[in-house]
């Protein structure tokens, strides 16, 4: 069952590198044409997952800023936090 905290949790492994965006991508496009949205939510999930599905398209890409929206629309905040490099 596809639910908001497990596509905040897949976008939020794409913005810490542990996966690729073809990996997010096509995590995305699978999700859509096979699994179970939890119903209260499905819109908004197809929304956000329609989104990332094109995230490898030149025209679409994917930007922080969608990022961010994106987790914002399904209850999330980003925060940032930075070191320096060693």
């Amino acid at each position: 069952m596809i639910t908001k905290q497990v596509t905040a949790l897949k976008i939020l492994s794409y913005l810490k590198h542990q996966i690729s965006l073809n990996e997010l991508v096509n995590w995305a496009e699978n999700v859509i044409s096979e699994e179970e949205f939890y119903a209260e939510d499905e819109n908004l999930l197809m929304e956000v997952l329609g989104l990332l599905g094109l995230a490898d398209v030149k025209a679409f890409g994917l930007t922080w800023e969608d990022c961010e929206s994106m987790m914002n629309k399904l209850g999330y905040q980003i925060n940032v936090e930075a070191s320096l490099a060693s």
